[in-house]
């Protein structure tokens, strides 16, 4: 009871965490640029093509840490892999506290728009959030939204290898399995270029943290035709991943 008058007569109080993202003493510094990888496989391919070495790391345990880079390189950061807005928000949480302040990230999504095919790489811009994490970071925006400068370099970036890509919003959301017609056909009507499960969460968390995040998203199945294709075992979209990855490697500045 005396707890709660103390509350009543300090209603700010109220919104105090308990559990707070920090950096213990056994953790490294890292760099800041930090990828995060939702895919294990990309994540394999990324900690062979830097070298990179796995970090100890507390309130760890589901993903992993890795350091790449040497010397005088301020080490990027890549952890993974992760699914859903809940875990992604932890990481990156994580991620943040170690000292990162631009995150990356790279995974998978289903296209909503014809012209967006199996392997088709996509910049989110903005996103749609039917997931339940980036509530609780409350924000004073209507839409979440990445971060412009860096999509500006993951632009550029593909500009210069001569790679198609599409950017614009994407849907975010915590049930793939309730990918519902009328869903699809909504947010195709509104321009929305694909649908994955982490984007809106990371956007809103940059923001209420007040770091950086642009993300590079490969086009893993196609839901245009109200029919779920995928293209899993599809060699293009595995060449599409490395693709992929080198591009986020070359914007990090992080090949050893």
């Amino acid at each position: 009871m005396a707890a709660l008058l103390r509350t009543m007569q300090h209603p700010h109080d109220g919104n105090q965490v308990i559990i707070r993202p920090r950096r213990s003493r056994q953790d490294p510094q890292v760099g800041p640029d930090a990828l995060m990888v939702m895919i294990p496989s990309h994540l394999d391919f990324l900690r062979a093509r830097t070298r990179a070495q796995k970090a100890r790391v507390s309130d760890g345990g589901l993903w992993d840490y890795y350091l790449a880079g040497t010397g005088d390189q301020r080490p990027l950061t890549l952890s993974g892999p992760m699914v859903g807005a809940p875990q992604a928000v932890m990481v990156m949480e994580k991620l943040i506290a170690l000292g990162a302040t631009r995150i990356w990230a790279m995974g998978w999504c289903g296209s909503l728009q014809p012209d967006v095919k199996i392997g088709d790489l996509v910049i989110p811009t903005a996103a749609h959030s039917e997931e339940g994490t980036s509530a609780h970071y409350p924000v004073p925006w209507s839409r979440p939204e990445s971060d412009a400068g860096l999509n500006a370099r993951l632009q550029d970036a593909l500009g210069a290898k001569g790679l198609p890509f599409r950017a614009g919003a994407v849907w975010t959301t915590d049930a793939p399995y309730r990918e519902t017609l009328g869903k699809v056909k909504h947010f195709q009507q509104l321009g929305v270029l694909a649908v994955e499960m982490e984007m809106s969460a990371l956007m809103t968390v940059a923001r209420f943290r007040g770091v950086s995040v642009a993300a590079l998203l490969v086009a893993s199945d196609e839901l245009f035709d109200l029919k779920w294709k995928h293209g899993f075992s599809d060699p293009v979209l595995q060449e599409r991943d490395r693709v992929a990855a080198e591009i986020l490697l070359m914007v990090t500045s992080a090949i050893c």
